[in-house]
Formats: structure tokens, C-alpha cells, sequence
């Protein structure tokens, strides 16, 4: 292994970057993604140029992402517009392109070192955590952003990821290579400097293990979560829309005396609700007094077209919409999904590809249209329940940290609406870590209900109450847990991992406190 490191150290960050994305779900084997970011360390700091300090940050990231996002390869085999083996490419491709971030931010560090004459391991490793936040905020908001999989989820396993309540998502990747550099000095045997590293990690740990979870009060509102196991594959066929709607009709139950909040999945219907009072006296239809049901379902709009004398409507636009629907058939809510997958929902440049042969991955002609962002919708009280706000994050909105609730409407939960039968095993495990986190950064429960799995209700301080495995057809009853107060990451968003990052640079420009000697580092 010394050998591959000294004789060939692009291959060895190559490898180490693969090995690393071990510590994501499904397979959480963070203690790895310690080692490797620890040997990712190792070579940054010996790398004799700017070129080598980039180029060995690039292609850890190209190895990390490659592995990690996979399961977008399992995308590409329901769209016949594009042949499927593309999906295997447009993980490469992505891959190719988000490691210029933690390329970024190890010639950030190995820059910053040089330029502030910041000798010294203990030195590099702190310019690394601070750089590593700043690249993975670019990232998330860069070209409409790419924020999945962010170095902290990593920490999920572990009672380390409570401390996202303050410094937030951002702030947790610090920490994971913070905790990388302490391995890497424990190995260098500079036992004192490791221990300090670590041992505020351990307190934050134990913090995060002896936290109380929230618990769900006997009165609470009553919710019902339908995972009806319709793949993707399924999901468009005019042949079974009857069917598929008598699975969610079953799923959903018969009315009870307590009023009830039903969830459906994103897109759960091929309805135009606003346009269809057919298919709202249906979904009422399984509505008892004072229930409420959340569905996705899609918004059109159309224009007006001449056609050599005659004008006929064509599709212009959609939203990726959630309703609510009452029991007496009234639509008394929508909200409009506002950050789209580009090449999923839309096509980018669209004029310039579609004539090359690429399309969006999800089916249909025309683009979706952005919503204006977070907002709360009104619940109205009923016998038996208080009114209530619900913030909705539609899907893939859910990994925006710091960006998922609407700060003059606080709402007192989150839904989250999704579509995880594209994403194979991978990809549905992931989105539930990313949404555990969100839970715990605003200190909000949050209910998410998917086609597939995996469907869950999470309290607000990120713990799984109650869940659906991958494909299961099944429900899930629950009382609504309740929200906590505001969070310091909830008051102040992302200016708390920002500050973090600016305390770390200012931490490694002091030199004495932190000084090992030369021989030493």
C-alpha cells in the first residue's frame, strides 16, 4: 500500500476517492471515508505543485462521486428517447464535473498553506475543513446546484450529525475531515494534537446519542403515509390507471372518526386536478369528515396556436405540483415544486440537444416551470385537530439545506413528496438520510411518502419513527410529532457553516496555540 501511495499517487487517490463513498447509505461504513479522506490528506500536503494539489483533489472526487451517485445510471433504463447504456456515461460525465469541487478546495488549502505560511499538519488540516465548506456551498448552489450526497451525511450513522442543528450540513462535512486529520495525526503518532481534534467530536457525539427525541402526544393530528409500490415502469400505462388508483383507494383506508392527513406520492395521479371535478369527486370520494388529502399531480398550461385559420390550445408548460383536496371535492392548496432536475424535468438548452437526440428523462413534450420557492400551506382545524402550516419540499428539493422552509411562515411540518422508483437500491436510501438531516437543521418533523420506498415519518430531530422498506406496497398510521423550537441553524441558515469556515481560517493563521514542531508536522 506504501508502495501504490509513493510510486503512484494519482491511482491511490483515485481509489481511496471510490472507497470513500462506502460511507454513504446504503452501506454507511463512515470509519472508511475517514481513512481515505485521512489519506487524501497524506497526499495533499506533499504534492510538489499547484497542478498536482487540484489534479489529486479532481480525481478523489471523480472516484467518490462515480461511486456514490450510480444508482442515476438506473434512471436512463425507463426512457427509450436515449439508449439506456447512457446512464452509465452521465455518471462519469457528473462525476467528471463535481470533482472540480473537492478538487477546489485541496488546492485551496494547499495554496492557502504556502501563501499564509501556515506550516504545519494541524494547519493544512483546518485551511482543509474551512475550504471543504466553502466548495461544497458552491456545489449546492452553483448552475442551480448539485448538493447530494454532501461529505457530512456521512455522520448519520453516528450522534455527530445532531450538531447539523447548529452549524448545519456544510458545517458536519468540516467536521468529517476534521476527524480525517485526526486519524492522520494519531498515524504520524502526534497523539496530543489528535486527541485535541477529537475530543470535541466525542462530546458532540455523546450529545447527539443522549439527546431525547420529541414525543408524539396522545392528541396528536392522526396521518395516514401510502406507499402503493407502483414502479416506474408501471407508472404512465393508461391500462392500469384504474388499477393503480384502487391501490391507493385500498392503501388509504376507510374514514374514521378522527380526521385524518393522508399523504399520497409525488406525481401519485395522471390528473389535471384544477381542470378534471371527475377526479376530485373521486379522491373526495375516500375522504371522511374533517380528512385532508395531500397528493401530487401535475399543473398545465396551455397556449394558443394558429393552425391556418383556426387556433387550437398546445401544451406550453407544467408544474410539478402537490394539492390538497377536501372531502366536499375543493382544492384549498397547491404548491409548485421550485428546484427542477435539470435533464430530468427540463432539458437545458434544449433547442441545441433534443435536435442530437437527448430528452428529459421524465416523459412528455413540454418543460416543467418552476414554483416561487418554500412556502406554508394553510390547514384548516377541524373537530378534532388544530389548523396547522405545511411546508412542502416536492422530491429532490429536499437536499437543499438551508433552503426547505419559509422563515416568516414557520411551518409546524415538512411534506416531502418523492419519486424513488427511478433511483434503484442506492438512490432511495440516500434521499432518506439527506431528509433526516433537513428534519434536524430546522427541528422539524417531516413525513415523506414515495411509490416505491422508501416512505417514512421522521421526528425533528432526525430519528426514523416509522418506515417502508424498497419495494413494499403497505401504509403507515401515526400521530404527527410534534416541532421544536427553532434551531440556531433554523434562526440563521447557512451563515452558520460560513461562519464556521471563516473561525477555522482564523484558527489556522494563529501560531502559537497550535504550533507542532517542525520535525514533527
Amino acid at each position: 500500500m506504501k508502495a501504490l501511495i509513493e510510486r503512484h499517487p494519482k491511482l491511490a487517490t483515485l481509489l481511496a476517492g471510490f472507497l470513500s463513498a462506502t460511507g454513504f447509505a446504503p452501506l454507511s461504513l463512515w470509519p472508511i471515508t475517514l481513512i481515505c479522506l485521512a489519506l487524501l490528506i497524506h497526499l495533499i500536503e506533499r504534492a510538489p505543485d499547484r497542478r498536482a494539489a487540484f489534479l489529486r483533489g479532481w480525481l478523489f472526487g471523480v472516484g467518490h462521486f462515480t461511486l456514490g451517485l450510480n444508482w442515476i445510471a438506473h434512471a436512463f433504463t425507463f426512457q427509450d428517447s436515449m439508449p439506456h447504456w447512457f446512464g452509465y456515461g452521465a455518471v462519469i460525465v457528473l462525476s467528471l464535473y463535481l470533482a472540480i469541487y473537492p478538487g477546489l478546495a485541496t488546492l485551496g488549502a494547499w495554496w492557502l498553506r504556502g501563501r499564509l505560511k501556515a506550516d504545519g499538519a494541524l494547519r493544512f488540516i483546518l485551511l482543509l475543513a474551512a475550504c471543504w465548506i466553502g466548495t461544497e456551498y458552491l456545489r449546492a448552489t452553483l448552475f442551480t446546484g448539485f448538493a447530494w450526497n454532501p461529505l457530512g451525511v456521512v455522520w448519520m450513522p453516528t450522534g455527530v450529525a445532531l450538531a447539523a442543528t447548529v452549524i448545519g450540513t456544510y458545517g458536519l462535512g468540516a467536521l468529517v475531515i476534521l476527524a480525517a486529520g485526526a486519524c492522520l495525526l494519531a498515524a504520524r503518532r502526534h497523539h496530543r494534537a489528535a486527541a485535541a481534534m477529537i475530543a470535541p467530536l466525542l462530546i458532540v457525539a455523546l450529545w447527539g446519542w443522549l439527546s431525547p427525541a420529541p414525543a408524539t402526544p396522545p392528541g396528536a393530528p392522526r396521518i395516514r403515509v401510502v406507499q402503493p409500490n407502483i414502479g416506474q415502469d408501471e407508472k404512465y400505462s393508461a391500462e392500469l390507471e384504474q388499477a393503480h388508483f384502487r391501490t391507493l383507494a385500498a392503501l388509504s383506508g376507510k374514514p374514521r372518526p378522527a380526521p385524518r392527513l393522508i399523504f399520497w406520492p409525488e406525481a401519485a395521479i395522471p390528473a389535471y386536478l384544477d381542470m378534471e371535478p371527475a377526479w376530485r369527486d373521486r379522491l373526495a370520494g375516500l375522504l371522511g369528515p374533517g380528512d385532508l388529502l395531500m397528493t401530487g399531480a401535475t399543473k398545465v398550461y396551455f397556449r394558443q396556436q394558429d393552425k391556418g385559420g383556426y387556433s387550437e390550445n398546445v401544451l406550453a408548460g407544467a408544474n410539478n405540483s402537490l394539492w390538497i383536496v377536501t372531502p366536499d371535492a375543493r382544492l384549498i392548496g397547491r404548491y409548485d415544486k421550485a428546484h427542477l432536475v435539470p435533464y430530468g424535468e427540463y432539458l437545458p438548452m434544449r433547442s441545441i440537444l433534443q435536435p442530437i437526440g437527448l430528452s428529459r428523462l421524465v416523459p412528455g413534450d413540454a418543460d416543467f416551470w418552476p414554483g416561487p420557492g418554500p412556502q406554508s400551506l394553510s390547514l384548516p382545524a377541524t373537530p378534532g385537530r388544530p389548523a396547522l402550516n405545511m411546508g412542502v419540499q416536492i422530491c429532490y428539493e429536499i437536499i437543499f439545506s438551508g433552503q426547505v422552509v419559509d422563515p416568516a411562515h414557520r411551518p409546524a411540518f415538512l411534506f416531502n413528496p418523492s419519486n424513488d422508483a427511478w433511483f434503484g437500491s442506492w438512490g432511495p436510501v440516500q434521499h432518506l438520510a439527506q431528509a433526516r438531516l433537513r428534519a434536524m437543521e430546522e427541528g422539524l418533523p417531516i413525513i415523506r411518502a414515495t411509490p416505491t420506498g422508501v416512505s417514512a415519518v421522521i421526528d425533528a430531530r432526525g430519528h426514523v419513527l416509522h418506515a417502508l422498506g424498497l419495494n413494499r406496497a403497505g401504509f403507515l398510521d401515526s400521530g404527527l410529532p410534534p416541532a421544536l423550537d427553532p434551531t440556531p441553524f433554523a434562526r440563521i441558515g447557512n451563515w452558520a457553516p460560513l461562519t464556521l469556515m471563516l473561525l477555522l481560517f482564523a484558527v489556522a493563521l494563529l501560531r502559537r496555540p497550535i504550533a507542532m514542531r517542525r520535525g514533527n508536522s
